[in-house]
């Protein structure tokens, strides 16, 4: 079996979709214990680094690790962040680069937002590419959208994978046109009863509203939370949720109505939206493809934190049977600087 590491691992998204994938996970590094807690009700047998990863030495993991993963903090990359890219002291894709350099895995793969590929962050990118390459490995980089993988989130990610002995190629689609299964819809997995603890905050008729040609888009309501359409996959769930940020199910119907209201030039209106009820952790962590009965460690803000944060473990098994496929077959002779598949935007 092989053997890997997390690195930044959070709640564990990563390491449920590889250990589903037939991983075995030797090690994970985390700071925030809130998440190393959380990360032990499901893979306890793993050692748990609850430290700074600037501070761990990684060499003694040579020869007993064949695949590195893990998705450093992508704030400093992030379209809705302050994108100050490699300059914000939070950009942790060195001590990444550092860990597979004293590994000396088989393989690696490296998790971040897409806006690690979007204007000027693109240069960083390549320079980060040009880093792992020298370590020995041949590089393939796609922004894959989680949709297409089962997953009833519309959830864009970039992945970086790195193979020693050959070029990896990404898993197609499972879900979505051109495949033999539609996308994964919000009530093919919530029915809308409500799972878990409710979710108190209120959902306000926004006094300035951001309109869009949906009705599930745009920000017609406070905060950063949409109306969900049920017969559709879900808005990204969001690492800064738990508030008004968090998405929220319509139970009476009453979005499309006021959406073509304000469409027809009618005044916003103001005070709460009836019906209107925020996900719960529960619910949100089913839309992200956790365990029906995962557990969360600390208070419920670090627990939608963790989920929004968390790459959705059916996407990272479709990744890691894709990674182990290529990892056992027959070795080809390693190609050189090779194009690296890309996604068009």
């Amino acid at each position: 079996m092989v053997r890997g590491i997390d690195l930044f691992a959070s709640a564990g998204g990563l390491t449920l979709g590889m250990k589903a994938a037939g991983v075995n996970t030797v090690c994970a590094v985390e700071i925030d214990p809130h998440r190393t807690r959380t990360y032990s009700t499901h893979t306890p047998e793993a050692e748990i680094i609850t430290s700074d990863i600037q501070q761990v030495k990684f060499a003694k993991y040579r020869g007993k690790v064949e695949l590195v993963y893990g998705g450093p903090p992508c704030q400093p990359f992030s379209s809705g962040g302050l994108r100050k890219s490699h300059t914000d002291d939070r950009n942790m894709i060195p001590e990444f680069i550092r860990a597979v350099r004293e590994i000396e895995p088989e393989a690696f793969v490296m998790e971040n937002v897409p806006g690690l590929v979007a204007g000027d962050r693109m240069k960083y990118l390549s320079e980060v590419i040009e880093k792992l390459e020298d370590l020995g490995f041949s590089l393939a980089w796609q922004v894959l959208n989680a949709t297409d993988f089962g997953v009833p989130q519309k959830r864009r990610r970039l992945f970086v994978v790195g193979l020693r002995k050959a070029q990896f190629e990404f898993p197609k689609p499972t879900h979505g046109p051109g495949t033999l299964n539609p996308h994964v819809r919000v009530r093919d997995v919530l029915t809308g009863e409500l799972l878990g603890e409710p979710n108190a905050a209120k959902v306000c008729y926004a006094k300035n509203p951001d309109l869009r040609p949906r009705p599930y888009d745009g920000h017609v309501f406070n905060g950063g939370g949409r109306p969900i359409n049920v017969d559709e996959p879900c808005h990204t769930i969001l690492a800064s949720a738990g508030g008004n940020k968090t998405h929220f199910f319509d139970t009476l119907a009453l979005v499309p109505e006021y959406h073509a209201h304000l469409m027809g030039g009618g005044k916003p209106k103001t005070g709460t939206l009836p019906g209107a009820r925020r996900l719960t952790v529960t619910e949100s962590a089913i839309l992200q493809t956790f365990p029906k009965d995962m557990v969360f460690c600390g208070p419920r803000s670090a627990q939608y934190h963790q989920i929004g944060d968390a790459v959705p473990p059916l996407l990272a098994e479709a990744i890691g049977r894709a990674v182990l496929a290529q990892l056992s077959a027959e070795p080809t002779n390693r190609p050189v600087r090779m194009p690296r598949q890309r996604t068009l935007f």
